[in-house]
Protein backbone atom coordinates (compact mmCIF):
# COMPACT_ATOMS: atom_id res chain seq x y z
CA UNK A 1 0.00 0.00 0.00
CA UNK A 2 1.13 3.55 -0.72
CA UNK A 3 1.77 5.50 2.47
CA UNK A 4 0.19 8.74 1.24
CA UNK A 5 -2.93 8.76 -0.96
CA UNK A 6 -5.22 11.71 -1.67
CA UNK A 7 -8.28 11.29 -3.88
CA UNK A 8 -10.37 14.39 -4.57
CA UNK A 9 -13.28 15.29 -6.78
CA UNK A 10 -14.47 18.87 -6.73
CA UNK A 11 -14.88 22.18 -8.48
CA UNK A 12 -12.13 24.64 -9.45
CA UNK A 13 -12.52 27.83 -7.38
CA UNK A 14 -9.52 29.89 -8.54
CA UNK A 15 -7.33 30.66 -11.50
CA UNK A 16 -3.96 28.91 -11.64
CA UNK A 17 -1.00 30.72 -10.11
CA UNK A 18 2.71 30.10 -10.71
CA UNK A 19 4.23 28.31 -7.69
CA UNK A 20 7.84 27.46 -8.50
CA UNK A 21 10.25 25.90 -10.98
CA UNK A 22 12.42 22.86 -10.18
CA UNK A 23 14.92 21.25 -12.58
CA UNK A 24 13.23 22.99 -15.50
CA UNK A 25 9.73 21.81 -14.51
CA UNK A 26 7.13 24.49 -13.73
CA UNK A 27 4.49 23.98 -11.02
CA UNK A 28 1.21 25.82 -10.50
CA UNK A 29 -1.34 25.96 -7.69
CA UNK A 30 -5.10 26.44 -7.69
CA UNK A 31 -7.96 25.96 -5.21
CA UNK A 32 -10.33 23.01 -5.48
CA UNK A 33 -13.65 23.16 -3.63
CA UNK A 34 -14.93 19.89 -2.17
CA UNK A 35 -18.36 20.02 -0.59
CA UNK A 36 -19.15 18.07 2.59
CA UNK A 37 -22.50 16.43 3.26
CA UNK A 38 -23.24 19.34 5.61
CA UNK A 39 -22.94 21.74 2.66
CA UNK A 40 -19.69 23.33 3.91
CA UNK A 41 -17.09 23.70 1.14
CA UNK A 42 -13.51 22.72 1.95
CA UNK A 43 -11.08 24.83 -0.10
CA UNK A 44 -8.02 22.71 -0.84
CA UNK A 45 -4.78 23.95 -2.39
CA UNK A 46 -3.70 21.75 -5.30
CA UNK A 47 -0.22 21.79 -6.83
CA UNK A 48 0.22 20.49 -10.37
CA UNK A 49 3.08 20.18 -12.86
CA UNK A 50 2.66 21.87 -16.24
CA UNK A 51 3.30 18.41 -17.77
CA UNK A 52 -0.04 17.14 -16.44
CA UNK A 53 -2.12 20.04 -17.72
CA UNK A 54 -0.28 20.95 -20.94
CA UNK A 55 -2.84 22.23 -23.43
CA UNK A 56 -5.74 21.68 -21.01
CA UNK A 57 -5.33 23.82 -17.87
CA UNK A 58 -7.99 23.71 -15.12
CA UNK A 59 -10.77 26.24 -15.71
CA UNK A 60 -12.92 28.10 -13.19
CA UNK A 61 -16.06 26.12 -12.23
CA UNK A 62 -14.74 22.95 -13.92
CA UNK A 63 -15.23 19.66 -12.04
CA UNK A 64 -12.00 17.66 -11.70
CA UNK A 65 -10.89 14.32 -10.33
CA UNK A 66 -7.44 14.41 -8.74
CA UNK A 67 -5.28 11.64 -7.37
CA UNK A 68 -2.04 12.47 -5.61
CA UNK A 69 -0.44 12.95 -2.20
CA UNK A 70 -0.53 15.44 0.64
CA UNK A 71 2.66 17.49 0.69
CA UNK A 72 3.78 19.96 3.32
CA UNK A 73 6.50 22.58 3.24
CA UNK A 74 7.60 25.49 5.39
CA UNK A 75 7.44 29.04 4.10
CA UNK A 76 8.55 32.28 5.70
CA UNK A 77 5.65 34.71 5.98
CA UNK A 78 5.90 37.97 7.92
CA UNK A 79 9.12 36.80 9.57
CA UNK A 80 7.50 33.59 10.85
CA UNK A 81 7.56 30.00 9.67
CA UNK A 82 4.27 28.83 8.16
CA UNK A 83 3.37 25.22 7.35
CA UNK A 84 1.80 25.02 3.90
CA UNK A 85 -0.33 22.00 3.01
CA UNK A 86 -1.19 21.08 -0.59
CA UNK A 87 -2.38 18.08 -2.55
CA UNK A 88 0.36 17.30 -5.07
CA UNK A 89 -1.47 16.02 -8.16
CA UNK A 90 -0.17 12.86 -9.84
CA UNK A 91 -3.27 12.37 -12.03
CA UNK A 92 -5.84 14.96 -13.01
CA UNK A 93 -8.84 14.62 -15.32
CA UNK A 94 -12.28 16.17 -15.89
CA UNK A 95 -15.04 14.65 -13.77
CA UNK A 96 -17.99 13.50 -15.87
CA UNK A 97 -20.42 13.47 -12.93
CA UNK A 98 -21.08 17.09 -12.02
CA UNK A 99 -21.99 17.80 -8.40
CA UNK A 100 -20.13 14.65 -7.27
CA UNK A 101 -17.65 15.39 -4.48
CA UNK A 102 -15.00 13.12 -2.99
CA UNK A 103 -12.36 13.76 -0.36
CA UNK A 104 -10.48 10.62 0.68
CA UNK A 105 -7.11 10.57 2.43
CA UNK A 106 -5.12 7.44 3.42
CA UNK A 107 -1.89 7.88 5.36
CA UNK A 108 0.68 5.59 6.92
CA UNK A 109 3.20 7.34 9.12
CA UNK A 110 4.63 7.99 12.57
CA UNK A 111 3.32 10.11 15.42
CA UNK A 112 6.01 12.77 15.73
CA UNK A 113 4.67 14.98 18.55
CA UNK A 114 2.80 14.17 21.76
CA UNK A 115 -0.94 14.11 20.99
CA UNK A 116 -3.00 16.93 22.50
CA UNK A 117 -6.39 16.00 23.92
CA UNK A 118 -9.00 18.73 24.36
CA UNK A 119 -12.74 19.40 24.33
CA UNK A 120 -14.53 21.45 21.66
CA UNK A 121 -16.82 24.38 22.65
CA UNK A 122 -19.73 22.01 21.95
CA UNK A 123 -18.31 19.42 24.36
CA UNK A 124 -16.91 16.95 21.81
CA UNK A 125 -13.67 15.18 22.63
CA UNK A 126 -10.86 16.07 20.22
CA UNK A 127 -7.25 14.93 19.78
CA UNK A 128 -4.70 16.85 17.71
CA UNK A 129 -1.89 14.75 16.22
CA UNK A 130 1.09 15.46 13.97
CA UNK A 131 1.92 12.53 11.66
CA UNK A 132 5.21 12.26 9.73
CA UNK A 133 4.83 10.43 6.41
CA UNK A 134 8.05 9.42 4.67
CA UNK A 135 8.59 9.90 0.96
CA UNK A 136 11.43 9.46 -1.51
CA UNK A 137 14.83 11.15 -1.22
CA UNK A 138 14.80 11.00 2.60
CA UNK A 139 12.06 13.61 2.88
CA UNK A 140 8.99 13.59 5.12
CA UNK A 141 5.68 15.41 5.14
CA UNK A 142 4.42 16.55 8.56
CA UNK A 143 0.64 16.40 8.43
CA UNK A 144 -1.65 17.81 11.16
CA UNK A 145 -4.55 15.47 11.93
CA UNK A 146 -7.59 15.83 14.17
CA UNK A 147 -9.50 12.89 15.66
CA UNK A 148 -12.94 12.98 17.29
CA UNK A 149 -14.84 10.97 19.89
CA UNK A 150 -13.61 7.40 20.29
CA UNK A 151 -10.70 7.97 17.89
CA UNK A 152 -9.67 10.99 19.99
CA UNK A 153 -9.58 8.87 23.17
CA UNK A 154 -7.54 6.20 21.38
CA UNK A 155 -5.15 8.67 19.72
CA UNK A 156 -4.49 10.57 22.95
CA UNK A 157 -2.97 7.43 24.52
CA UNK A 158 -0.42 6.84 21.73
CA UNK A 159 3.23 7.69 22.24
CA UNK A 160 5.64 9.53 19.94
CA UNK A 161 7.12 7.14 17.38
CA UNK A 162 3.99 4.98 17.10
CA UNK A 163 3.34 3.84 13.52
CA UNK A 164 -0.20 4.63 12.41
CA UNK A 165 -2.57 3.98 9.55
CA UNK A 166 -5.39 6.46 9.20
CA UNK A 167 -8.16 7.37 6.79
CA UNK A 168 -10.09 10.61 6.63
CA UNK A 169 -10.58 13.78 4.66
CA UNK A 170 -8.53 16.95 4.19
CA UNK A 171 -10.47 19.89 5.57
CA UNK A 172 -10.02 23.64 5.64
CA UNK A 173 -11.29 25.97 8.32
CA UNK A 174 -11.05 29.68 8.97
CA UNK A 175 -10.01 31.06 12.34
CA UNK A 176 -9.32 34.48 13.85
CA UNK A 177 -5.77 35.34 14.94
CA UNK A 178 -5.19 38.32 17.22
CA UNK A 179 -2.00 40.13 16.21
CA UNK A 180 0.47 41.99 18.44
CA UNK A 181 -0.93 45.37 17.39
CA UNK A 182 -4.39 44.31 18.60
CA UNK A 183 -5.88 43.79 15.14
CA UNK A 184 -7.56 40.51 14.17
CA UNK A 185 -6.65 38.59 11.03
CA UNK A 186 -8.68 35.81 9.40
CA UNK A 187 -6.47 32.83 8.56
CA UNK A 188 -7.04 29.40 7.09
CA UNK A 189 -5.88 26.11 8.63
CA UNK A 190 -5.74 22.68 6.98
CA UNK A 191 -5.81 19.29 8.67
CA UNK A 192 -6.87 15.71 8.08
CA UNK A 193 -10.12 14.91 9.88
CA UNK A 194 -9.65 11.28 10.97
CA UNK A 195 -12.44 8.77 10.32
CA UNK A 196 -10.43 5.59 10.96
CA UNK A 197 -7.28 5.20 13.06
CA UNK A 198 -5.22 2.17 13.97
CA UNK A 199 -1.74 1.32 15.21
CA UNK A 200 0.38 -0.88 12.90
Amino acid sequence: MESNIAELCGVVLSEMEFSHKTYGEVFYTFILGVQRRSGYMDEINVMVSERLIYGNPPRMDQFLEIRGQIRTYNEMAGGKNKLNIVVFAREICPCEDYEYFENRICLEGFLCKPPVRRTSPLGREICDMMVAVNRMYNKSDYIPCIAWGRNAGYGSQLSVGTKLMLEGRLQSREYKKKLEDGSVETRKAFEVSVLKLEEI
